[in-house]
């Protein structure tokens, strides 16, 4: 299979390709490059992928519709897994116009690529922000994730409604996937888990949000990874939105799914 991965360089990017390519499978990898956190971490995780004969790398953008439409067009992939995307929630309040030229302008791009070419599955990265203001635990598929509270969580939702117009009108197969707060090696560096550290090993105070009563569903990246590489083998077909859901007769023909990819053990 030729799968092209975006985000390759980031921390989820970069496993997904590492797995795909122990599979044997061809890997095209898309990445930007930018310096929202290191570099430096973003090009020794590519340093990784390059030994494999079946990788090739591209510094590309997403919102860059020329150069994807060209890409899409030069290489004939079978199969998108889609995980670029300007990260961050707190970044958001200082440059919101990162996330529209990424997560809704690039998000489109990819779209447009995979219905243009014959895509055989899109499997692109959702979060667990969608659920916003919700205060359901555990959270569920089911539950109404319109009241977001960070742009980035609205563009999460905006990618799903987006996915699901594509697989209604194309019948172009996209499966979304809501990460919960992805922990591992190579993780990145403004993630809790590295900060707490770093500010231990510098002994410096470890800034503490909401008097320490944040509560997250921290995920390990290889559990992550093979929740994206299931999915990616299978592809939806044109049954009801949610596994046990009455049917939608207005959506059910879209080949589309959203599932939840987390531990389902939040801790403060």
């Amino acid at each position: 299979m030729k799968i092209l991965v975006t985000g390759v360089a980031g921390f989820i990017g970069y496993y997904v390709a590492h797995y795909l390519l122990e599979c044997g499978d061809c890997v095209v990898g898309l990445d930007n490059l930018n310096d929202y956190y290191e570099v430096e971490l973003k090009q020794a995780r590519l340093a990784q992928l390059t030994p494999y004969s079946q990788f090739t790398f591209f510094k590309l953008d997403i919102a860059d519709r020329t150069a994807i439409d060209n890409l899409f067009a030069k290489h004939g992939f079978d199969y998108v897994v889609h995980l670029a995307a300007q990260a961050g929630v707190r970044y958001s309040l200082t440059n919101p116009h990162a996330y529209a030229d990424s997560n809704l302008v690039g998000y489109l791009n990819i779209l447009e690529g995979c219905r243009s070419y014959n895509i055989k599955h899109l499997v692109y990265s959702s979060s667990s922000s969608v659920y916003g203001a919700n205060e359901s635990m555990p959270f569920s598929v089911h539950d109404n994730v319109d009241h977001p509270v960070s742009l980035y969580a609205a563009t999460k939702k905006a990618n799903e409604l987006m996915a699901h117009t594509y697989s209604h009108l194309y019948q172009l197969p996209t499966t979304g996937l809501r990460f919960f707060t992805v922990y591992g090696p190579w993780g990145r560096p403004d993630m809790s888990p590295f900060l707490f550290v770093r500010a231990i090993l510098e002994n410096q105070p470890i800034k503490v949000f909401n008097y320490g009563k944040h509560r997250r569903d921290f995920t390990y990246i290889d559990d992550i990874v093979e929740g994206v590489v299931r999915c990616l083998d299978h592809i939806p077909s044109g049954n009801p939105l949610w596994t046990g859901q009455k049917p939608d007769p207005a959506s059910s023909k879209a080949p589309w799914k959203i599932y939840n990819i987390g531990n389902s053990q939040p801790v403060e």
